[in-house]
Protein backbone atom coordinates (compact mmCIF):
# COMPACT_ATOMS: atom_id res chain seq x y z
CA UNK A 1 0.00 0.00 0.00
CA UNK A 2 1.54 3.35 -0.85
CA UNK A 3 2.16 5.78 1.44
CA UNK A 4 -0.32 8.86 1.88
CA UNK A 5 1.07 11.76 3.73
CA UNK A 6 -0.99 14.40 3.16
CA UNK A 7 -5.07 14.69 2.64
CA UNK A 8 -7.32 16.95 1.95
CA UNK A 9 -10.57 16.86 4.19
CA UNK A 10 -13.90 19.25 4.75
CA UNK A 11 -15.63 18.71 8.00
CA UNK A 12 -19.08 19.90 9.57
CA UNK A 13 -20.70 20.32 12.36
CA UNK A 14 -24.39 19.28 13.45
CA UNK A 15 -27.26 21.99 13.07
CA UNK A 16 -28.83 22.86 16.20
CA UNK A 17 -32.47 21.18 16.74
CA UNK A 18 -35.46 24.23 16.74
CA UNK A 19 -37.32 25.63 19.51
CA UNK A 20 -40.89 24.55 19.70
CA UNK A 21 -44.15 26.30 20.02
CA UNK A 22 -46.55 24.30 22.04
CA UNK A 23 -49.00 25.37 24.50
CA UNK A 24 -50.91 22.93 27.70
CA UNK A 25 -53.81 21.40 26.47
CA UNK A 26 -55.41 20.12 29.64
CA UNK A 27 -59.18 18.96 30.74
CA UNK A 28 -59.75 22.49 32.71
CA UNK A 29 -57.34 24.39 31.58
CA UNK A 30 -58.72 26.10 28.53
CA UNK A 31 -55.92 28.78 28.30
CA UNK A 32 -52.70 26.52 28.96
CA UNK A 33 -49.14 28.30 29.12
CA UNK A 34 -45.98 27.75 26.56
CA UNK A 35 -44.56 24.49 27.18
CA UNK A 36 -42.29 23.69 23.86
CA UNK A 37 -38.73 22.61 24.54
CA UNK A 38 -35.13 23.82 23.27
CA UNK A 39 -33.52 21.89 20.40
CA UNK A 40 -30.76 19.92 21.28
CA UNK A 41 -27.48 21.15 20.10
CA UNK A 42 -25.52 19.92 16.78
CA UNK A 43 -22.75 17.44 17.40
CA UNK A 44 -18.90 18.95 17.20
CA UNK A 45 -15.99 17.57 15.68
CA UNK A 46 -12.58 16.22 17.33
CA UNK A 47 -9.64 15.11 15.60
CA UNK A 48 -7.90 12.29 17.76
CA UNK A 49 -4.55 10.58 17.39
CA UNK A 50 -4.30 7.45 17.07
CA UNK A 51 -1.53 5.12 17.43
CA UNK A 52 -2.95 2.23 15.56
CA UNK A 53 -2.80 3.80 12.17
CA UNK A 54 0.16 5.20 10.09
CA UNK A 55 -1.32 6.46 7.24
CA UNK A 56 -4.08 9.19 5.79
CA UNK A 57 -4.83 6.36 2.79
CA UNK A 58 -8.44 6.08 3.97
CA UNK A 59 -8.80 10.04 3.68
CA UNK A 60 -8.28 9.35 0.04
CA UNK A 61 -11.66 7.39 -0.56
CA UNK A 62 -13.62 9.68 2.13
CA UNK A 63 -13.35 13.51 2.10
CA UNK A 64 -16.44 15.19 4.05
CA UNK A 65 -17.23 14.02 7.25
CA UNK A 66 -20.40 15.33 9.21
CA UNK A 67 -21.48 15.74 12.97
CA UNK A 68 -25.03 14.59 13.27
CA UNK A 69 -27.64 17.38 13.69
CA UNK A 70 -29.66 18.13 17.18
CA UNK A 71 -33.43 17.10 17.41
CA UNK A 72 -36.00 19.83 17.52
CA UNK A 73 -37.57 20.45 20.78
CA UNK A 74 -41.13 19.07 21.46
CA UNK A 75 -44.15 19.97 23.75
CA UNK A 76 -44.51 19.67 27.62
CA UNK A 77 -40.99 21.30 27.79
CA UNK A 78 -39.38 18.39 26.26
CA UNK A 79 -35.65 19.75 24.92
CA UNK A 80 -34.47 17.70 21.58
CA UNK A 81 -31.83 15.48 21.94
CA UNK A 82 -28.04 16.36 21.01
CA UNK A 83 -26.64 15.28 18.11
CA UNK A 84 -23.75 12.63 18.48
CA UNK A 85 -20.35 14.49 18.32
CA UNK A 86 -17.92 13.24 15.28
CA UNK A 87 -14.26 11.45 16.61
CA UNK A 88 -12.08 11.57 13.32
CA UNK A 89 -9.06 9.45 14.36
CA UNK A 90 -5.10 10.18 12.58
CA UNK A 91 -1.98 8.61 13.09
CA UNK A 92 -0.24 9.89 15.50
CA UNK A 93 2.46 12.68 13.98
CA UNK A 94 -0.57 14.66 11.84
CA UNK A 95 -0.80 18.15 11.46
CA UNK A 96 -4.02 19.73 10.90
CA UNK A 97 -3.94 23.02 8.62
CA UNK A 98 -6.36 25.34 7.78
CA UNK A 99 -7.08 25.75 3.86
CA UNK A 100 -8.43 28.96 4.50
CA UNK A 101 -6.05 30.69 6.15
CA UNK A 102 -3.15 27.97 5.71
CA UNK A 103 -2.75 28.37 9.33
CA UNK A 104 -1.58 25.23 11.69
CA UNK A 105 -4.34 24.58 14.09
CA UNK A 106 -2.81 21.77 15.65
CA UNK A 107 -0.23 18.78 15.46
CA UNK A 108 -1.81 15.36 17.12
CA UNK A 109 1.21 13.83 18.56
CA UNK A 110 0.74 11.36 21.82
CA UNK A 111 -1.80 8.80 21.41
CA UNK A 112 -5.17 9.81 22.88
CA UNK A 113 -4.86 13.36 21.73
CA UNK A 114 -8.10 14.88 21.48
CA UNK A 115 -8.71 18.52 20.05
CA UNK A 116 -12.00 20.28 19.26
CA UNK A 117 -12.33 21.37 15.59
CA UNK A 118 -15.39 22.50 15.28
CA UNK A 119 -17.98 23.60 17.59
CA UNK A 120 -22.03 22.14 16.87
CA UNK A 121 -24.41 24.82 16.51
CA UNK A 122 -26.77 25.84 19.46
CA UNK A 123 -30.51 24.53 19.75
CA UNK A 124 -33.46 26.96 19.31
CA UNK A 125 -35.19 28.15 21.99
CA UNK A 126 -38.93 26.51 22.67
CA UNK A 127 -41.69 29.33 23.18
CA UNK A 128 -41.44 28.45 26.87
CA UNK A 129 -38.36 30.48 27.44
CA UNK A 130 -39.96 33.59 25.95
CA UNK A 131 -42.96 33.84 28.81
CA UNK A 132 -43.08 37.16 30.94
CA UNK A 133 -45.69 38.78 32.52
CA UNK A 134 -46.78 40.66 29.98
CA UNK A 135 -47.14 37.51 26.89
CA UNK A 136 -47.93 34.54 29.16
CA UNK A 137 -48.71 32.97 25.91
CA UNK A 138 -45.53 33.29 23.34
CA UNK A 139 -45.56 31.82 19.93
CA UNK A 140 -42.04 32.70 19.18
CA UNK A 141 -39.40 30.40 19.04
CA UNK A 142 -36.02 30.35 17.50
CA UNK A 143 -34.27 27.95 14.74
CA UNK A 144 -31.05 26.14 16.04
CA UNK A 145 -27.65 27.51 14.98
CA UNK A 146 -26.42 26.33 12.24
CA UNK A 147 -23.68 23.47 11.73
CA UNK A 148 -19.87 25.22 10.77
CA UNK A 149 -17.88 24.05 8.20
CA UNK A 150 -14.08 23.86 7.79
CA UNK A 151 -11.68 22.41 4.81
CA UNK A 152 -8.69 20.94 6.37
CA UNK A 153 -4.90 20.09 4.94
CA UNK A 154 -3.95 17.46 7.09
CA UNK A 155 -0.02 16.26 6.78
CA UNK A 156 1.47 13.55 8.28
CA UNK A 157 5.10 13.22 9.89
CA UNK A 158 7.08 10.57 10.81
CA UNK A 159 7.81 10.00 14.18
CA UNK A 160 11.19 8.40 14.80
CA UNK A 161 13.99 7.88 17.42
CA UNK A 162 16.77 8.56 14.57
CA UNK A 163 16.51 10.40 10.64
CA UNK A 164 18.31 8.38 8.44
CA UNK A 165 19.11 10.72 5.85
CA UNK A 166 21.69 10.60 2.70
CA UNK A 167 22.28 11.28 -0.57
CA UNK A 168 19.82 9.06 -3.64
CA UNK A 169 21.36 5.46 -3.44
CA UNK A 170 23.62 6.23 -0.37
CA UNK A 171 22.64 2.81 0.58
CA UNK A 172 19.62 3.72 3.55
CA UNK A 173 16.94 1.33 2.63
CA UNK A 174 20.13 -1.73 2.38
CA UNK A 175 21.24 -0.62 5.98
CA UNK A 176 17.53 -0.02 6.93
CA UNK A 177 16.77 -3.57 5.87
CA UNK A 178 19.96 -4.84 7.41
CA UNK A 179 19.41 -3.82 11.22
CA UNK A 180 15.56 -3.91 11.11
CA UNK A 181 12.60 -5.96 9.67
CA UNK A 182 12.10 -3.15 7.67
CA UNK A 183 11.59 -4.38 4.05
CA UNK A 184 11.89 -1.82 1.34
CA UNK A 185 12.65 -1.59 -1.85
CA UNK A 186 16.19 -1.71 -3.10
CA UNK A 187 17.67 -1.22 -6.50
CA UNK A 188 21.20 0.09 -7.97
CA UNK A 189 19.58 3.71 -9.17
CA UNK A 190 18.93 7.07 -7.44
CA UNK A 191 15.46 7.86 -5.91
CA UNK A 192 14.45 4.14 -5.40
CA UNK A 193 12.97 5.18 -1.86
CA UNK A 194 9.97 7.03 -2.80
CA UNK A 195 8.43 6.93 0.70
CA UNK A 196 9.80 7.47 3.79
CA UNK A 197 10.02 3.61 6.13
CA UNK A 198 10.28 2.92 9.78
CA UNK A 199 12.23 0.01 11.27
CA UNK A 200 12.55 -0.44 14.66
CA UNK A 201 16.05 -0.98 15.47
CA UNK A 202 17.30 -3.82 19.06
CA UNK A 203 20.44 -1.89 20.12
CA UNK A 204 21.16 -4.37 22.96
CA UNK A 205 20.42 -4.86 26.41
CA UNK A 206 16.17 -4.97 25.97
CA UNK A 207 17.23 -1.18 24.31
CA UNK A 208 15.05 -0.50 20.75
CA UNK A 209 14.59 2.42 18.79
CA UNK A 210 12.76 3.60 15.70
CA UNK A 211 14.91 4.36 12.30
CA UNK A 212 13.45 6.12 9.71
CA UNK A 213 15.01 5.99 5.97
CA UNK A 214 13.75 9.27 4.90
CA UNK A 215 13.87 9.76 0.76
CA UNK A 216 17.41 11.08 -0.86
CA UNK A 217 18.33 14.30 -0.45
CA UNK A 218 19.63 16.24 -3.55
CA UNK A 219 21.68 19.79 -3.24
CA UNK A 220 18.59 22.14 -3.85
CA UNK A 221 15.91 19.98 -1.88
CA UNK A 222 14.98 23.01 0.85
CA UNK A 223 13.60 24.12 -2.32
CA UNK A 224 11.71 21.61 -3.48
CA UNK A 225 13.79 20.18 -6.12
CA UNK A 226 13.77 16.67 -6.01
CA UNK A 227 11.76 15.11 -3.67
CA UNK A 228 12.75 17.30 -1.15
CA UNK A 229 10.07 19.12 0.51
CA UNK A 230 7.85 16.08 0.21
CA UNK A 231 10.07 14.32 2.80
CA UNK A 232 12.05 16.88 4.58
CA UNK A 233 9.22 17.75 6.83
CA UNK A 234 9.90 13.62 7.76
CA UNK A 235 13.09 14.78 9.35
CA UNK A 236 11.14 17.46 11.88
CA UNK A 237 9.84 14.89 14.83
CA UNK A 238 13.33 13.18 14.75
CA UNK A 239 15.55 13.04 17.82
CA UNK A 240 19.09 12.09 16.26
CA UNK A 241 20.39 12.01 12.49
CA UNK A 242 22.48 9.48 11.10
CA UNK A 243 24.25 11.00 7.78
CA UNK A 244 24.78 7.95 5.52
CA UNK A 245 27.35 8.84 2.88
CA UNK A 246 28.65 6.34 0.05
CA UNK A 247 32.45 6.28 0.90
CA UNK A 248 32.76 6.20 -2.99
CA UNK A 249 31.74 9.46 -3.20
CA UNK A 250 34.43 11.86 -4.81
CA UNK A 251 34.09 14.25 -2.28
CA UNK A 252 32.40 13.24 0.83
CA UNK A 253 32.70 16.18 2.62
CA UNK A 254 31.37 18.36 0.32
CA UNK A 255 28.76 16.19 -0.05
CA UNK A 256 28.08 15.91 4.00
CA UNK A 257 27.99 19.73 3.74
CA UNK A 258 25.32 20.09 1.41
CA UNK A 259 22.91 17.56 2.91
CA UNK A 260 23.43 20.12 6.18
CA UNK A 261 23.01 23.04 4.40
CA UNK A 262 19.83 21.86 3.20
CA UNK A 263 18.92 21.26 6.50
CA UNK A 264 19.50 24.57 8.23
CA UNK A 265 17.79 25.99 5.01
CA UNK A 266 14.42 23.93 5.61
CA UNK A 267 15.13 24.85 9.76
CA UNK A 268 12.91 23.66 12.35
CA UNK A 269 15.67 22.82 14.76
CA UNK A 270 17.20 19.87 12.35
CA UNK A 271 20.67 21.52 12.41
CA UNK A 272 20.53 21.33 16.11
CA UNK A 273 20.12 17.31 16.37
CA UNK A 274 22.80 15.21 17.48
CA UNK A 275 24.29 12.85 14.78
CA UNK A 276 26.28 10.66 13.62
CA UNK A 277 28.07 9.91 10.31
CA UNK A 278 28.69 6.66 8.74
CA UNK A 279 30.26 5.97 5.47
CA UNK A 280 28.76 3.22 3.68
CA UNK A 281 29.87 0.58 1.03
CA UNK A 282 33.39 -0.17 2.55
CA UNK A 283 33.79 -3.11 0.64
CA UNK A 284 34.31 -1.10 -2.86
CA UNK A 285 37.03 0.82 -1.82
CA UNK A 286 41.01 0.15 -2.09
CA UNK A 287 41.91 -0.01 2.00
CA UNK A 288 44.56 2.28 1.40
CA UNK A 289 41.93 5.03 0.95
CA UNK A 290 40.17 4.95 3.96
CA UNK A 291 41.97 6.75 6.51
CA UNK A 292 42.58 9.62 3.65
CA UNK A 293 38.91 9.91 4.09
CA UNK A 294 38.41 9.52 7.72
CA UNK A 295 40.61 11.85 8.42
CA UNK A 296 38.73 14.26 6.36
CA UNK A 297 35.00 13.28 7.54
CA UNK A 298 36.21 13.01 10.86
CA UNK A 299 37.79 17.10 10.86
CA UNK A 300 34.07 17.83 9.53
CA UNK A 301 32.10 15.49 12.07
CA UNK A 302 34.04 17.28 15.38
CA UNK A 303 33.94 20.79 13.41
CA UNK A 304 30.22 20.41 13.88
CA UNK A 305 29.80 18.69 17.09
CA UNK A 306 28.91 15.49 15.75
CA UNK A 307 29.22 12.09 17.80
CA UNK A 308 31.57 10.07 15.50
CA UNK A 309 32.04 8.54 11.89
CA UNK A 310 31.23 4.94 11.62
CA UNK A 311 32.92 2.95 8.61
CA UNK A 312 30.95 0.08 7.06
CA UNK A 313 29.27 -2.25 4.55
CA UNK A 314 25.56 -2.17 4.81
CA UNK A 315 25.99 -5.11 2.30
CA UNK A 316 28.25 -7.78 3.97
CA UNK A 317 27.32 -6.27 7.92
CA UNK A 318 30.81 -5.33 8.20
CA UNK A 319 30.95 -2.59 11.12
CA UNK A 320 27.11 -3.00 11.99
CA UNK A 321 27.68 -3.98 15.39
CA UNK A 322 30.03 -0.99 16.21
CA UNK A 323 26.93 1.13 14.72
CA UNK A 324 24.34 -0.29 17.23
CA UNK A 325 26.71 0.40 19.78
CA UNK A 326 27.26 4.05 18.49
CA UNK A 327 23.39 4.65 17.65
CA UNK A 328 22.40 3.16 21.26
CA UNK A 329 24.52 5.94 22.94
CA UNK A 330 23.06 8.42 20.50
CA UNK A 331 19.50 7.64 21.34
CA UNK A 332 20.27 7.52 25.44
CA UNK A 333 21.69 10.79 25.01
CA UNK A 334 18.47 12.47 23.42
CA UNK A 335 15.91 9.69 26.05
CA UNK A 336 17.99 8.89 28.48
CA UNK A 337 17.23 4.58 29.52
CA UNK A 338 15.25 4.05 32.90
CA UNK A 339 17.61 1.91 34.73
Amino acid sequence: MKFIDVADISVESGTGGDGCVAYRREKGVPRGGPNGGNGGAGGSVYLVASSTSSTLQDFRYKRKYSAQNGSQGEGWNKSGSAGDDLEIFVPCGTSIINRKTDKLICDLVDPGQKVLIVQGGKGGKGNYEFRNARNQTPDKATPGKLGVSIKLKMELKLIADIGLIGMPNAGKSTLLAHITSAKPKIADYPFTTLVPNLGIVDLGDFVSCTLADIPGLIEGASQGKGLGLEFLKHVERTRALVYLIDVNDPAPAATLSVLRQELEAYGNRLPELPFVVVLNKIDLVYVELIDDILEEITEWTEHRNGTGVHVISAVTGQGIDKLRYAMKDLYQKVIPVEE
